[in-house]
């Protein structure tokens, strides 16, 4: 089942096309994965005390139907792998007002020591907080 993260088309997120900007699409997908990770225990503090971060490696984006100032929508995400330095969320937007699929997404994201830079192992007390939902 995946985490449901609530959002709301603000005035300030419609573009000059009169629906939501395609970037406020993309903060809608980080918002509900922080916030799913700050729901299992991990927020972004959690992480930076560690010395590490997730960082995003790709993101594949499909916009479908477009959301329109007022809509209240549901971000539903859900990390479906998890390997040894990485990991892959799908993030879905639904307008529950009609059942509209809006959106969807595939994110690739990479486990990195920040002090380096450079990817490391996801430690068991991480990874085992994440439900896997292929």
């Amino acid at each position: 089942m995946p985490y449901v993260h609530e959002a709301e088309v603000l005035p300030g997120d419609i573009d000059r096309l009169g629906h939501a900007s395609n970037q406020v699409y993309l903060r809608w997908v980080l918002d509900a994965a922080l916030a799913h990770s700050t729901a299992l225990g991990l927020d972004e503090d959690a992480y930076l005390r560690r010395g590490q971060a997730w960082v995003v490696r790709r993101h594949e984006l499909t916009y479908l139907k477009p959301a329109l100032a007022g809509d209240r929508l549901r971000v539903e995400t859900r990390v479906v792998t998890m390997a040894a330095a990485s990991s892959v969320r799908r993030t879905r937007i639904v307008r529950p007002s009609d059942g509209a699929i809006l959106f969807e997404a595939a994110t690739d994201w990479v486990y990195v020591e920040i002090s380096r830079g450079r990817p490391t192992r996801i430690p068991a007390e991480v990874s085992s907080r994440f439900p896997i939902e292929p």
